[in-house]
């Protein structure tokens, strides 16, 4: 039995509430923060991407824009059950052509260390050290041209 993949925004209540929670489960929860830390004030204003098979949301991402030039995605996650299938590239191109859309020039994130090398496959550049989150994740600030 093949799944069907959507790579789409979230479409129904169900598939926001599943949204969240594998953002919340795979990047906060592991480090004992609450669900709802998974969220911010910017979710209201911004592109989301979910992977969607058989009604089942398996990889997350976010795209703001932090200026008209510059896009940055955030909150990426796939569920563990699913890694090494390739979904996380397809949220990741779906946000660039989101940011192409919107005029941006360039896209920036912060990669969690053990993502790296995820980024640097699909185009994108060390620039610099982040942040260190929770005291525990060093982050590394990334950027890719899109023209």
């Amino acid at each position: 039995m093949s799944e069907e993949l959507q790579v789409r925004c979230p479409q129904t209540d169900e598939e926001w509430q599943q949204y969240y929670h594998l953002r919340w489960s795979v990047l906060r929860q592991p480090w004992g923060e609450p669900e709802g830390s998974e969220r911010d004030e910017q979710d209201g204003e911004t592109e989301h991407c979910a992977v969607v098979a058989d009604g089942r949301v398996i990889g997350v991402g976010r795209l703001q824009m932090n200026s008209h030039e510059e896009a940055q995605i955030r909150y990426m996650a796939v569920a563990p059950d699913c890694h090494g299938r390739g979904l996380g590239r397809r949220v990741v191109e779906f946000l660039e052509e989101k940011a192409r859309e919107l005029g941006a020039a360039r896209l920036v994130l912060d990669a969690r260390q053990n993502a790296v090398g995820f980024y640097l496959i699909l185009g994108y550049n060390v620039t610099a050290d982040s942040y260190l989150l929770f005291g525990k994740i060093q982050h590394y600030r990334m950027q890719k041209d899109l023209y």
